[in-house]
């Protein structure tokens, strides 16, 4: 239960630091950043789960990289439900989920 909290409170982390890194993409507090953490999980375990198992030969086409374009719909489709977490363009969620993704192989390495 413990390492969920932690897992939780990084991914919050990382949508701060994507925050202030990539332009058009805000999360006012770290209370929004947790909601939205929350969300983008559940939206990536549901939606984007069936939107990747739907869309898998394109994916294997691209390499893989055509699940960025799939998390960067997550995230606009999150900042649309979160207050306080916006993405303004498509192109700020593609640079975000870019920066995310990094972000969490880092994470990954950290916490195992």
């Amino acid at each position: 239960m413990l390492r969920l909290l932690l897992r939780w409170l990084l991914h919050a982390i990382a949508l701060l630091v994507v925050a202030w890194l990539v332009p058009g993409f805000v999360v006012h507090t770290l209370a929004s950043a947790l909601i939205a953490a929350l969300v983008i999980g559940l939206l990536n375990a549901t939606l984007g789960t069936l939107l990747k198992i739907i869309t898998l030969p394109l994916g294997i086409l691209t390499l893989g990289l055509f699940f960025l374009v799939i998390n960067a719909f997550i995230l606009r489709l999150a900042s649309g439900v979160v207050p306080g977490f916006y993405v303004t363009s498509f192109g700020a969620a593609f640079i975000g989920a870019v920066v995310l993704a990094l972000l969490h192989v880092l994470f990954e390495a950290i916490t195992d």
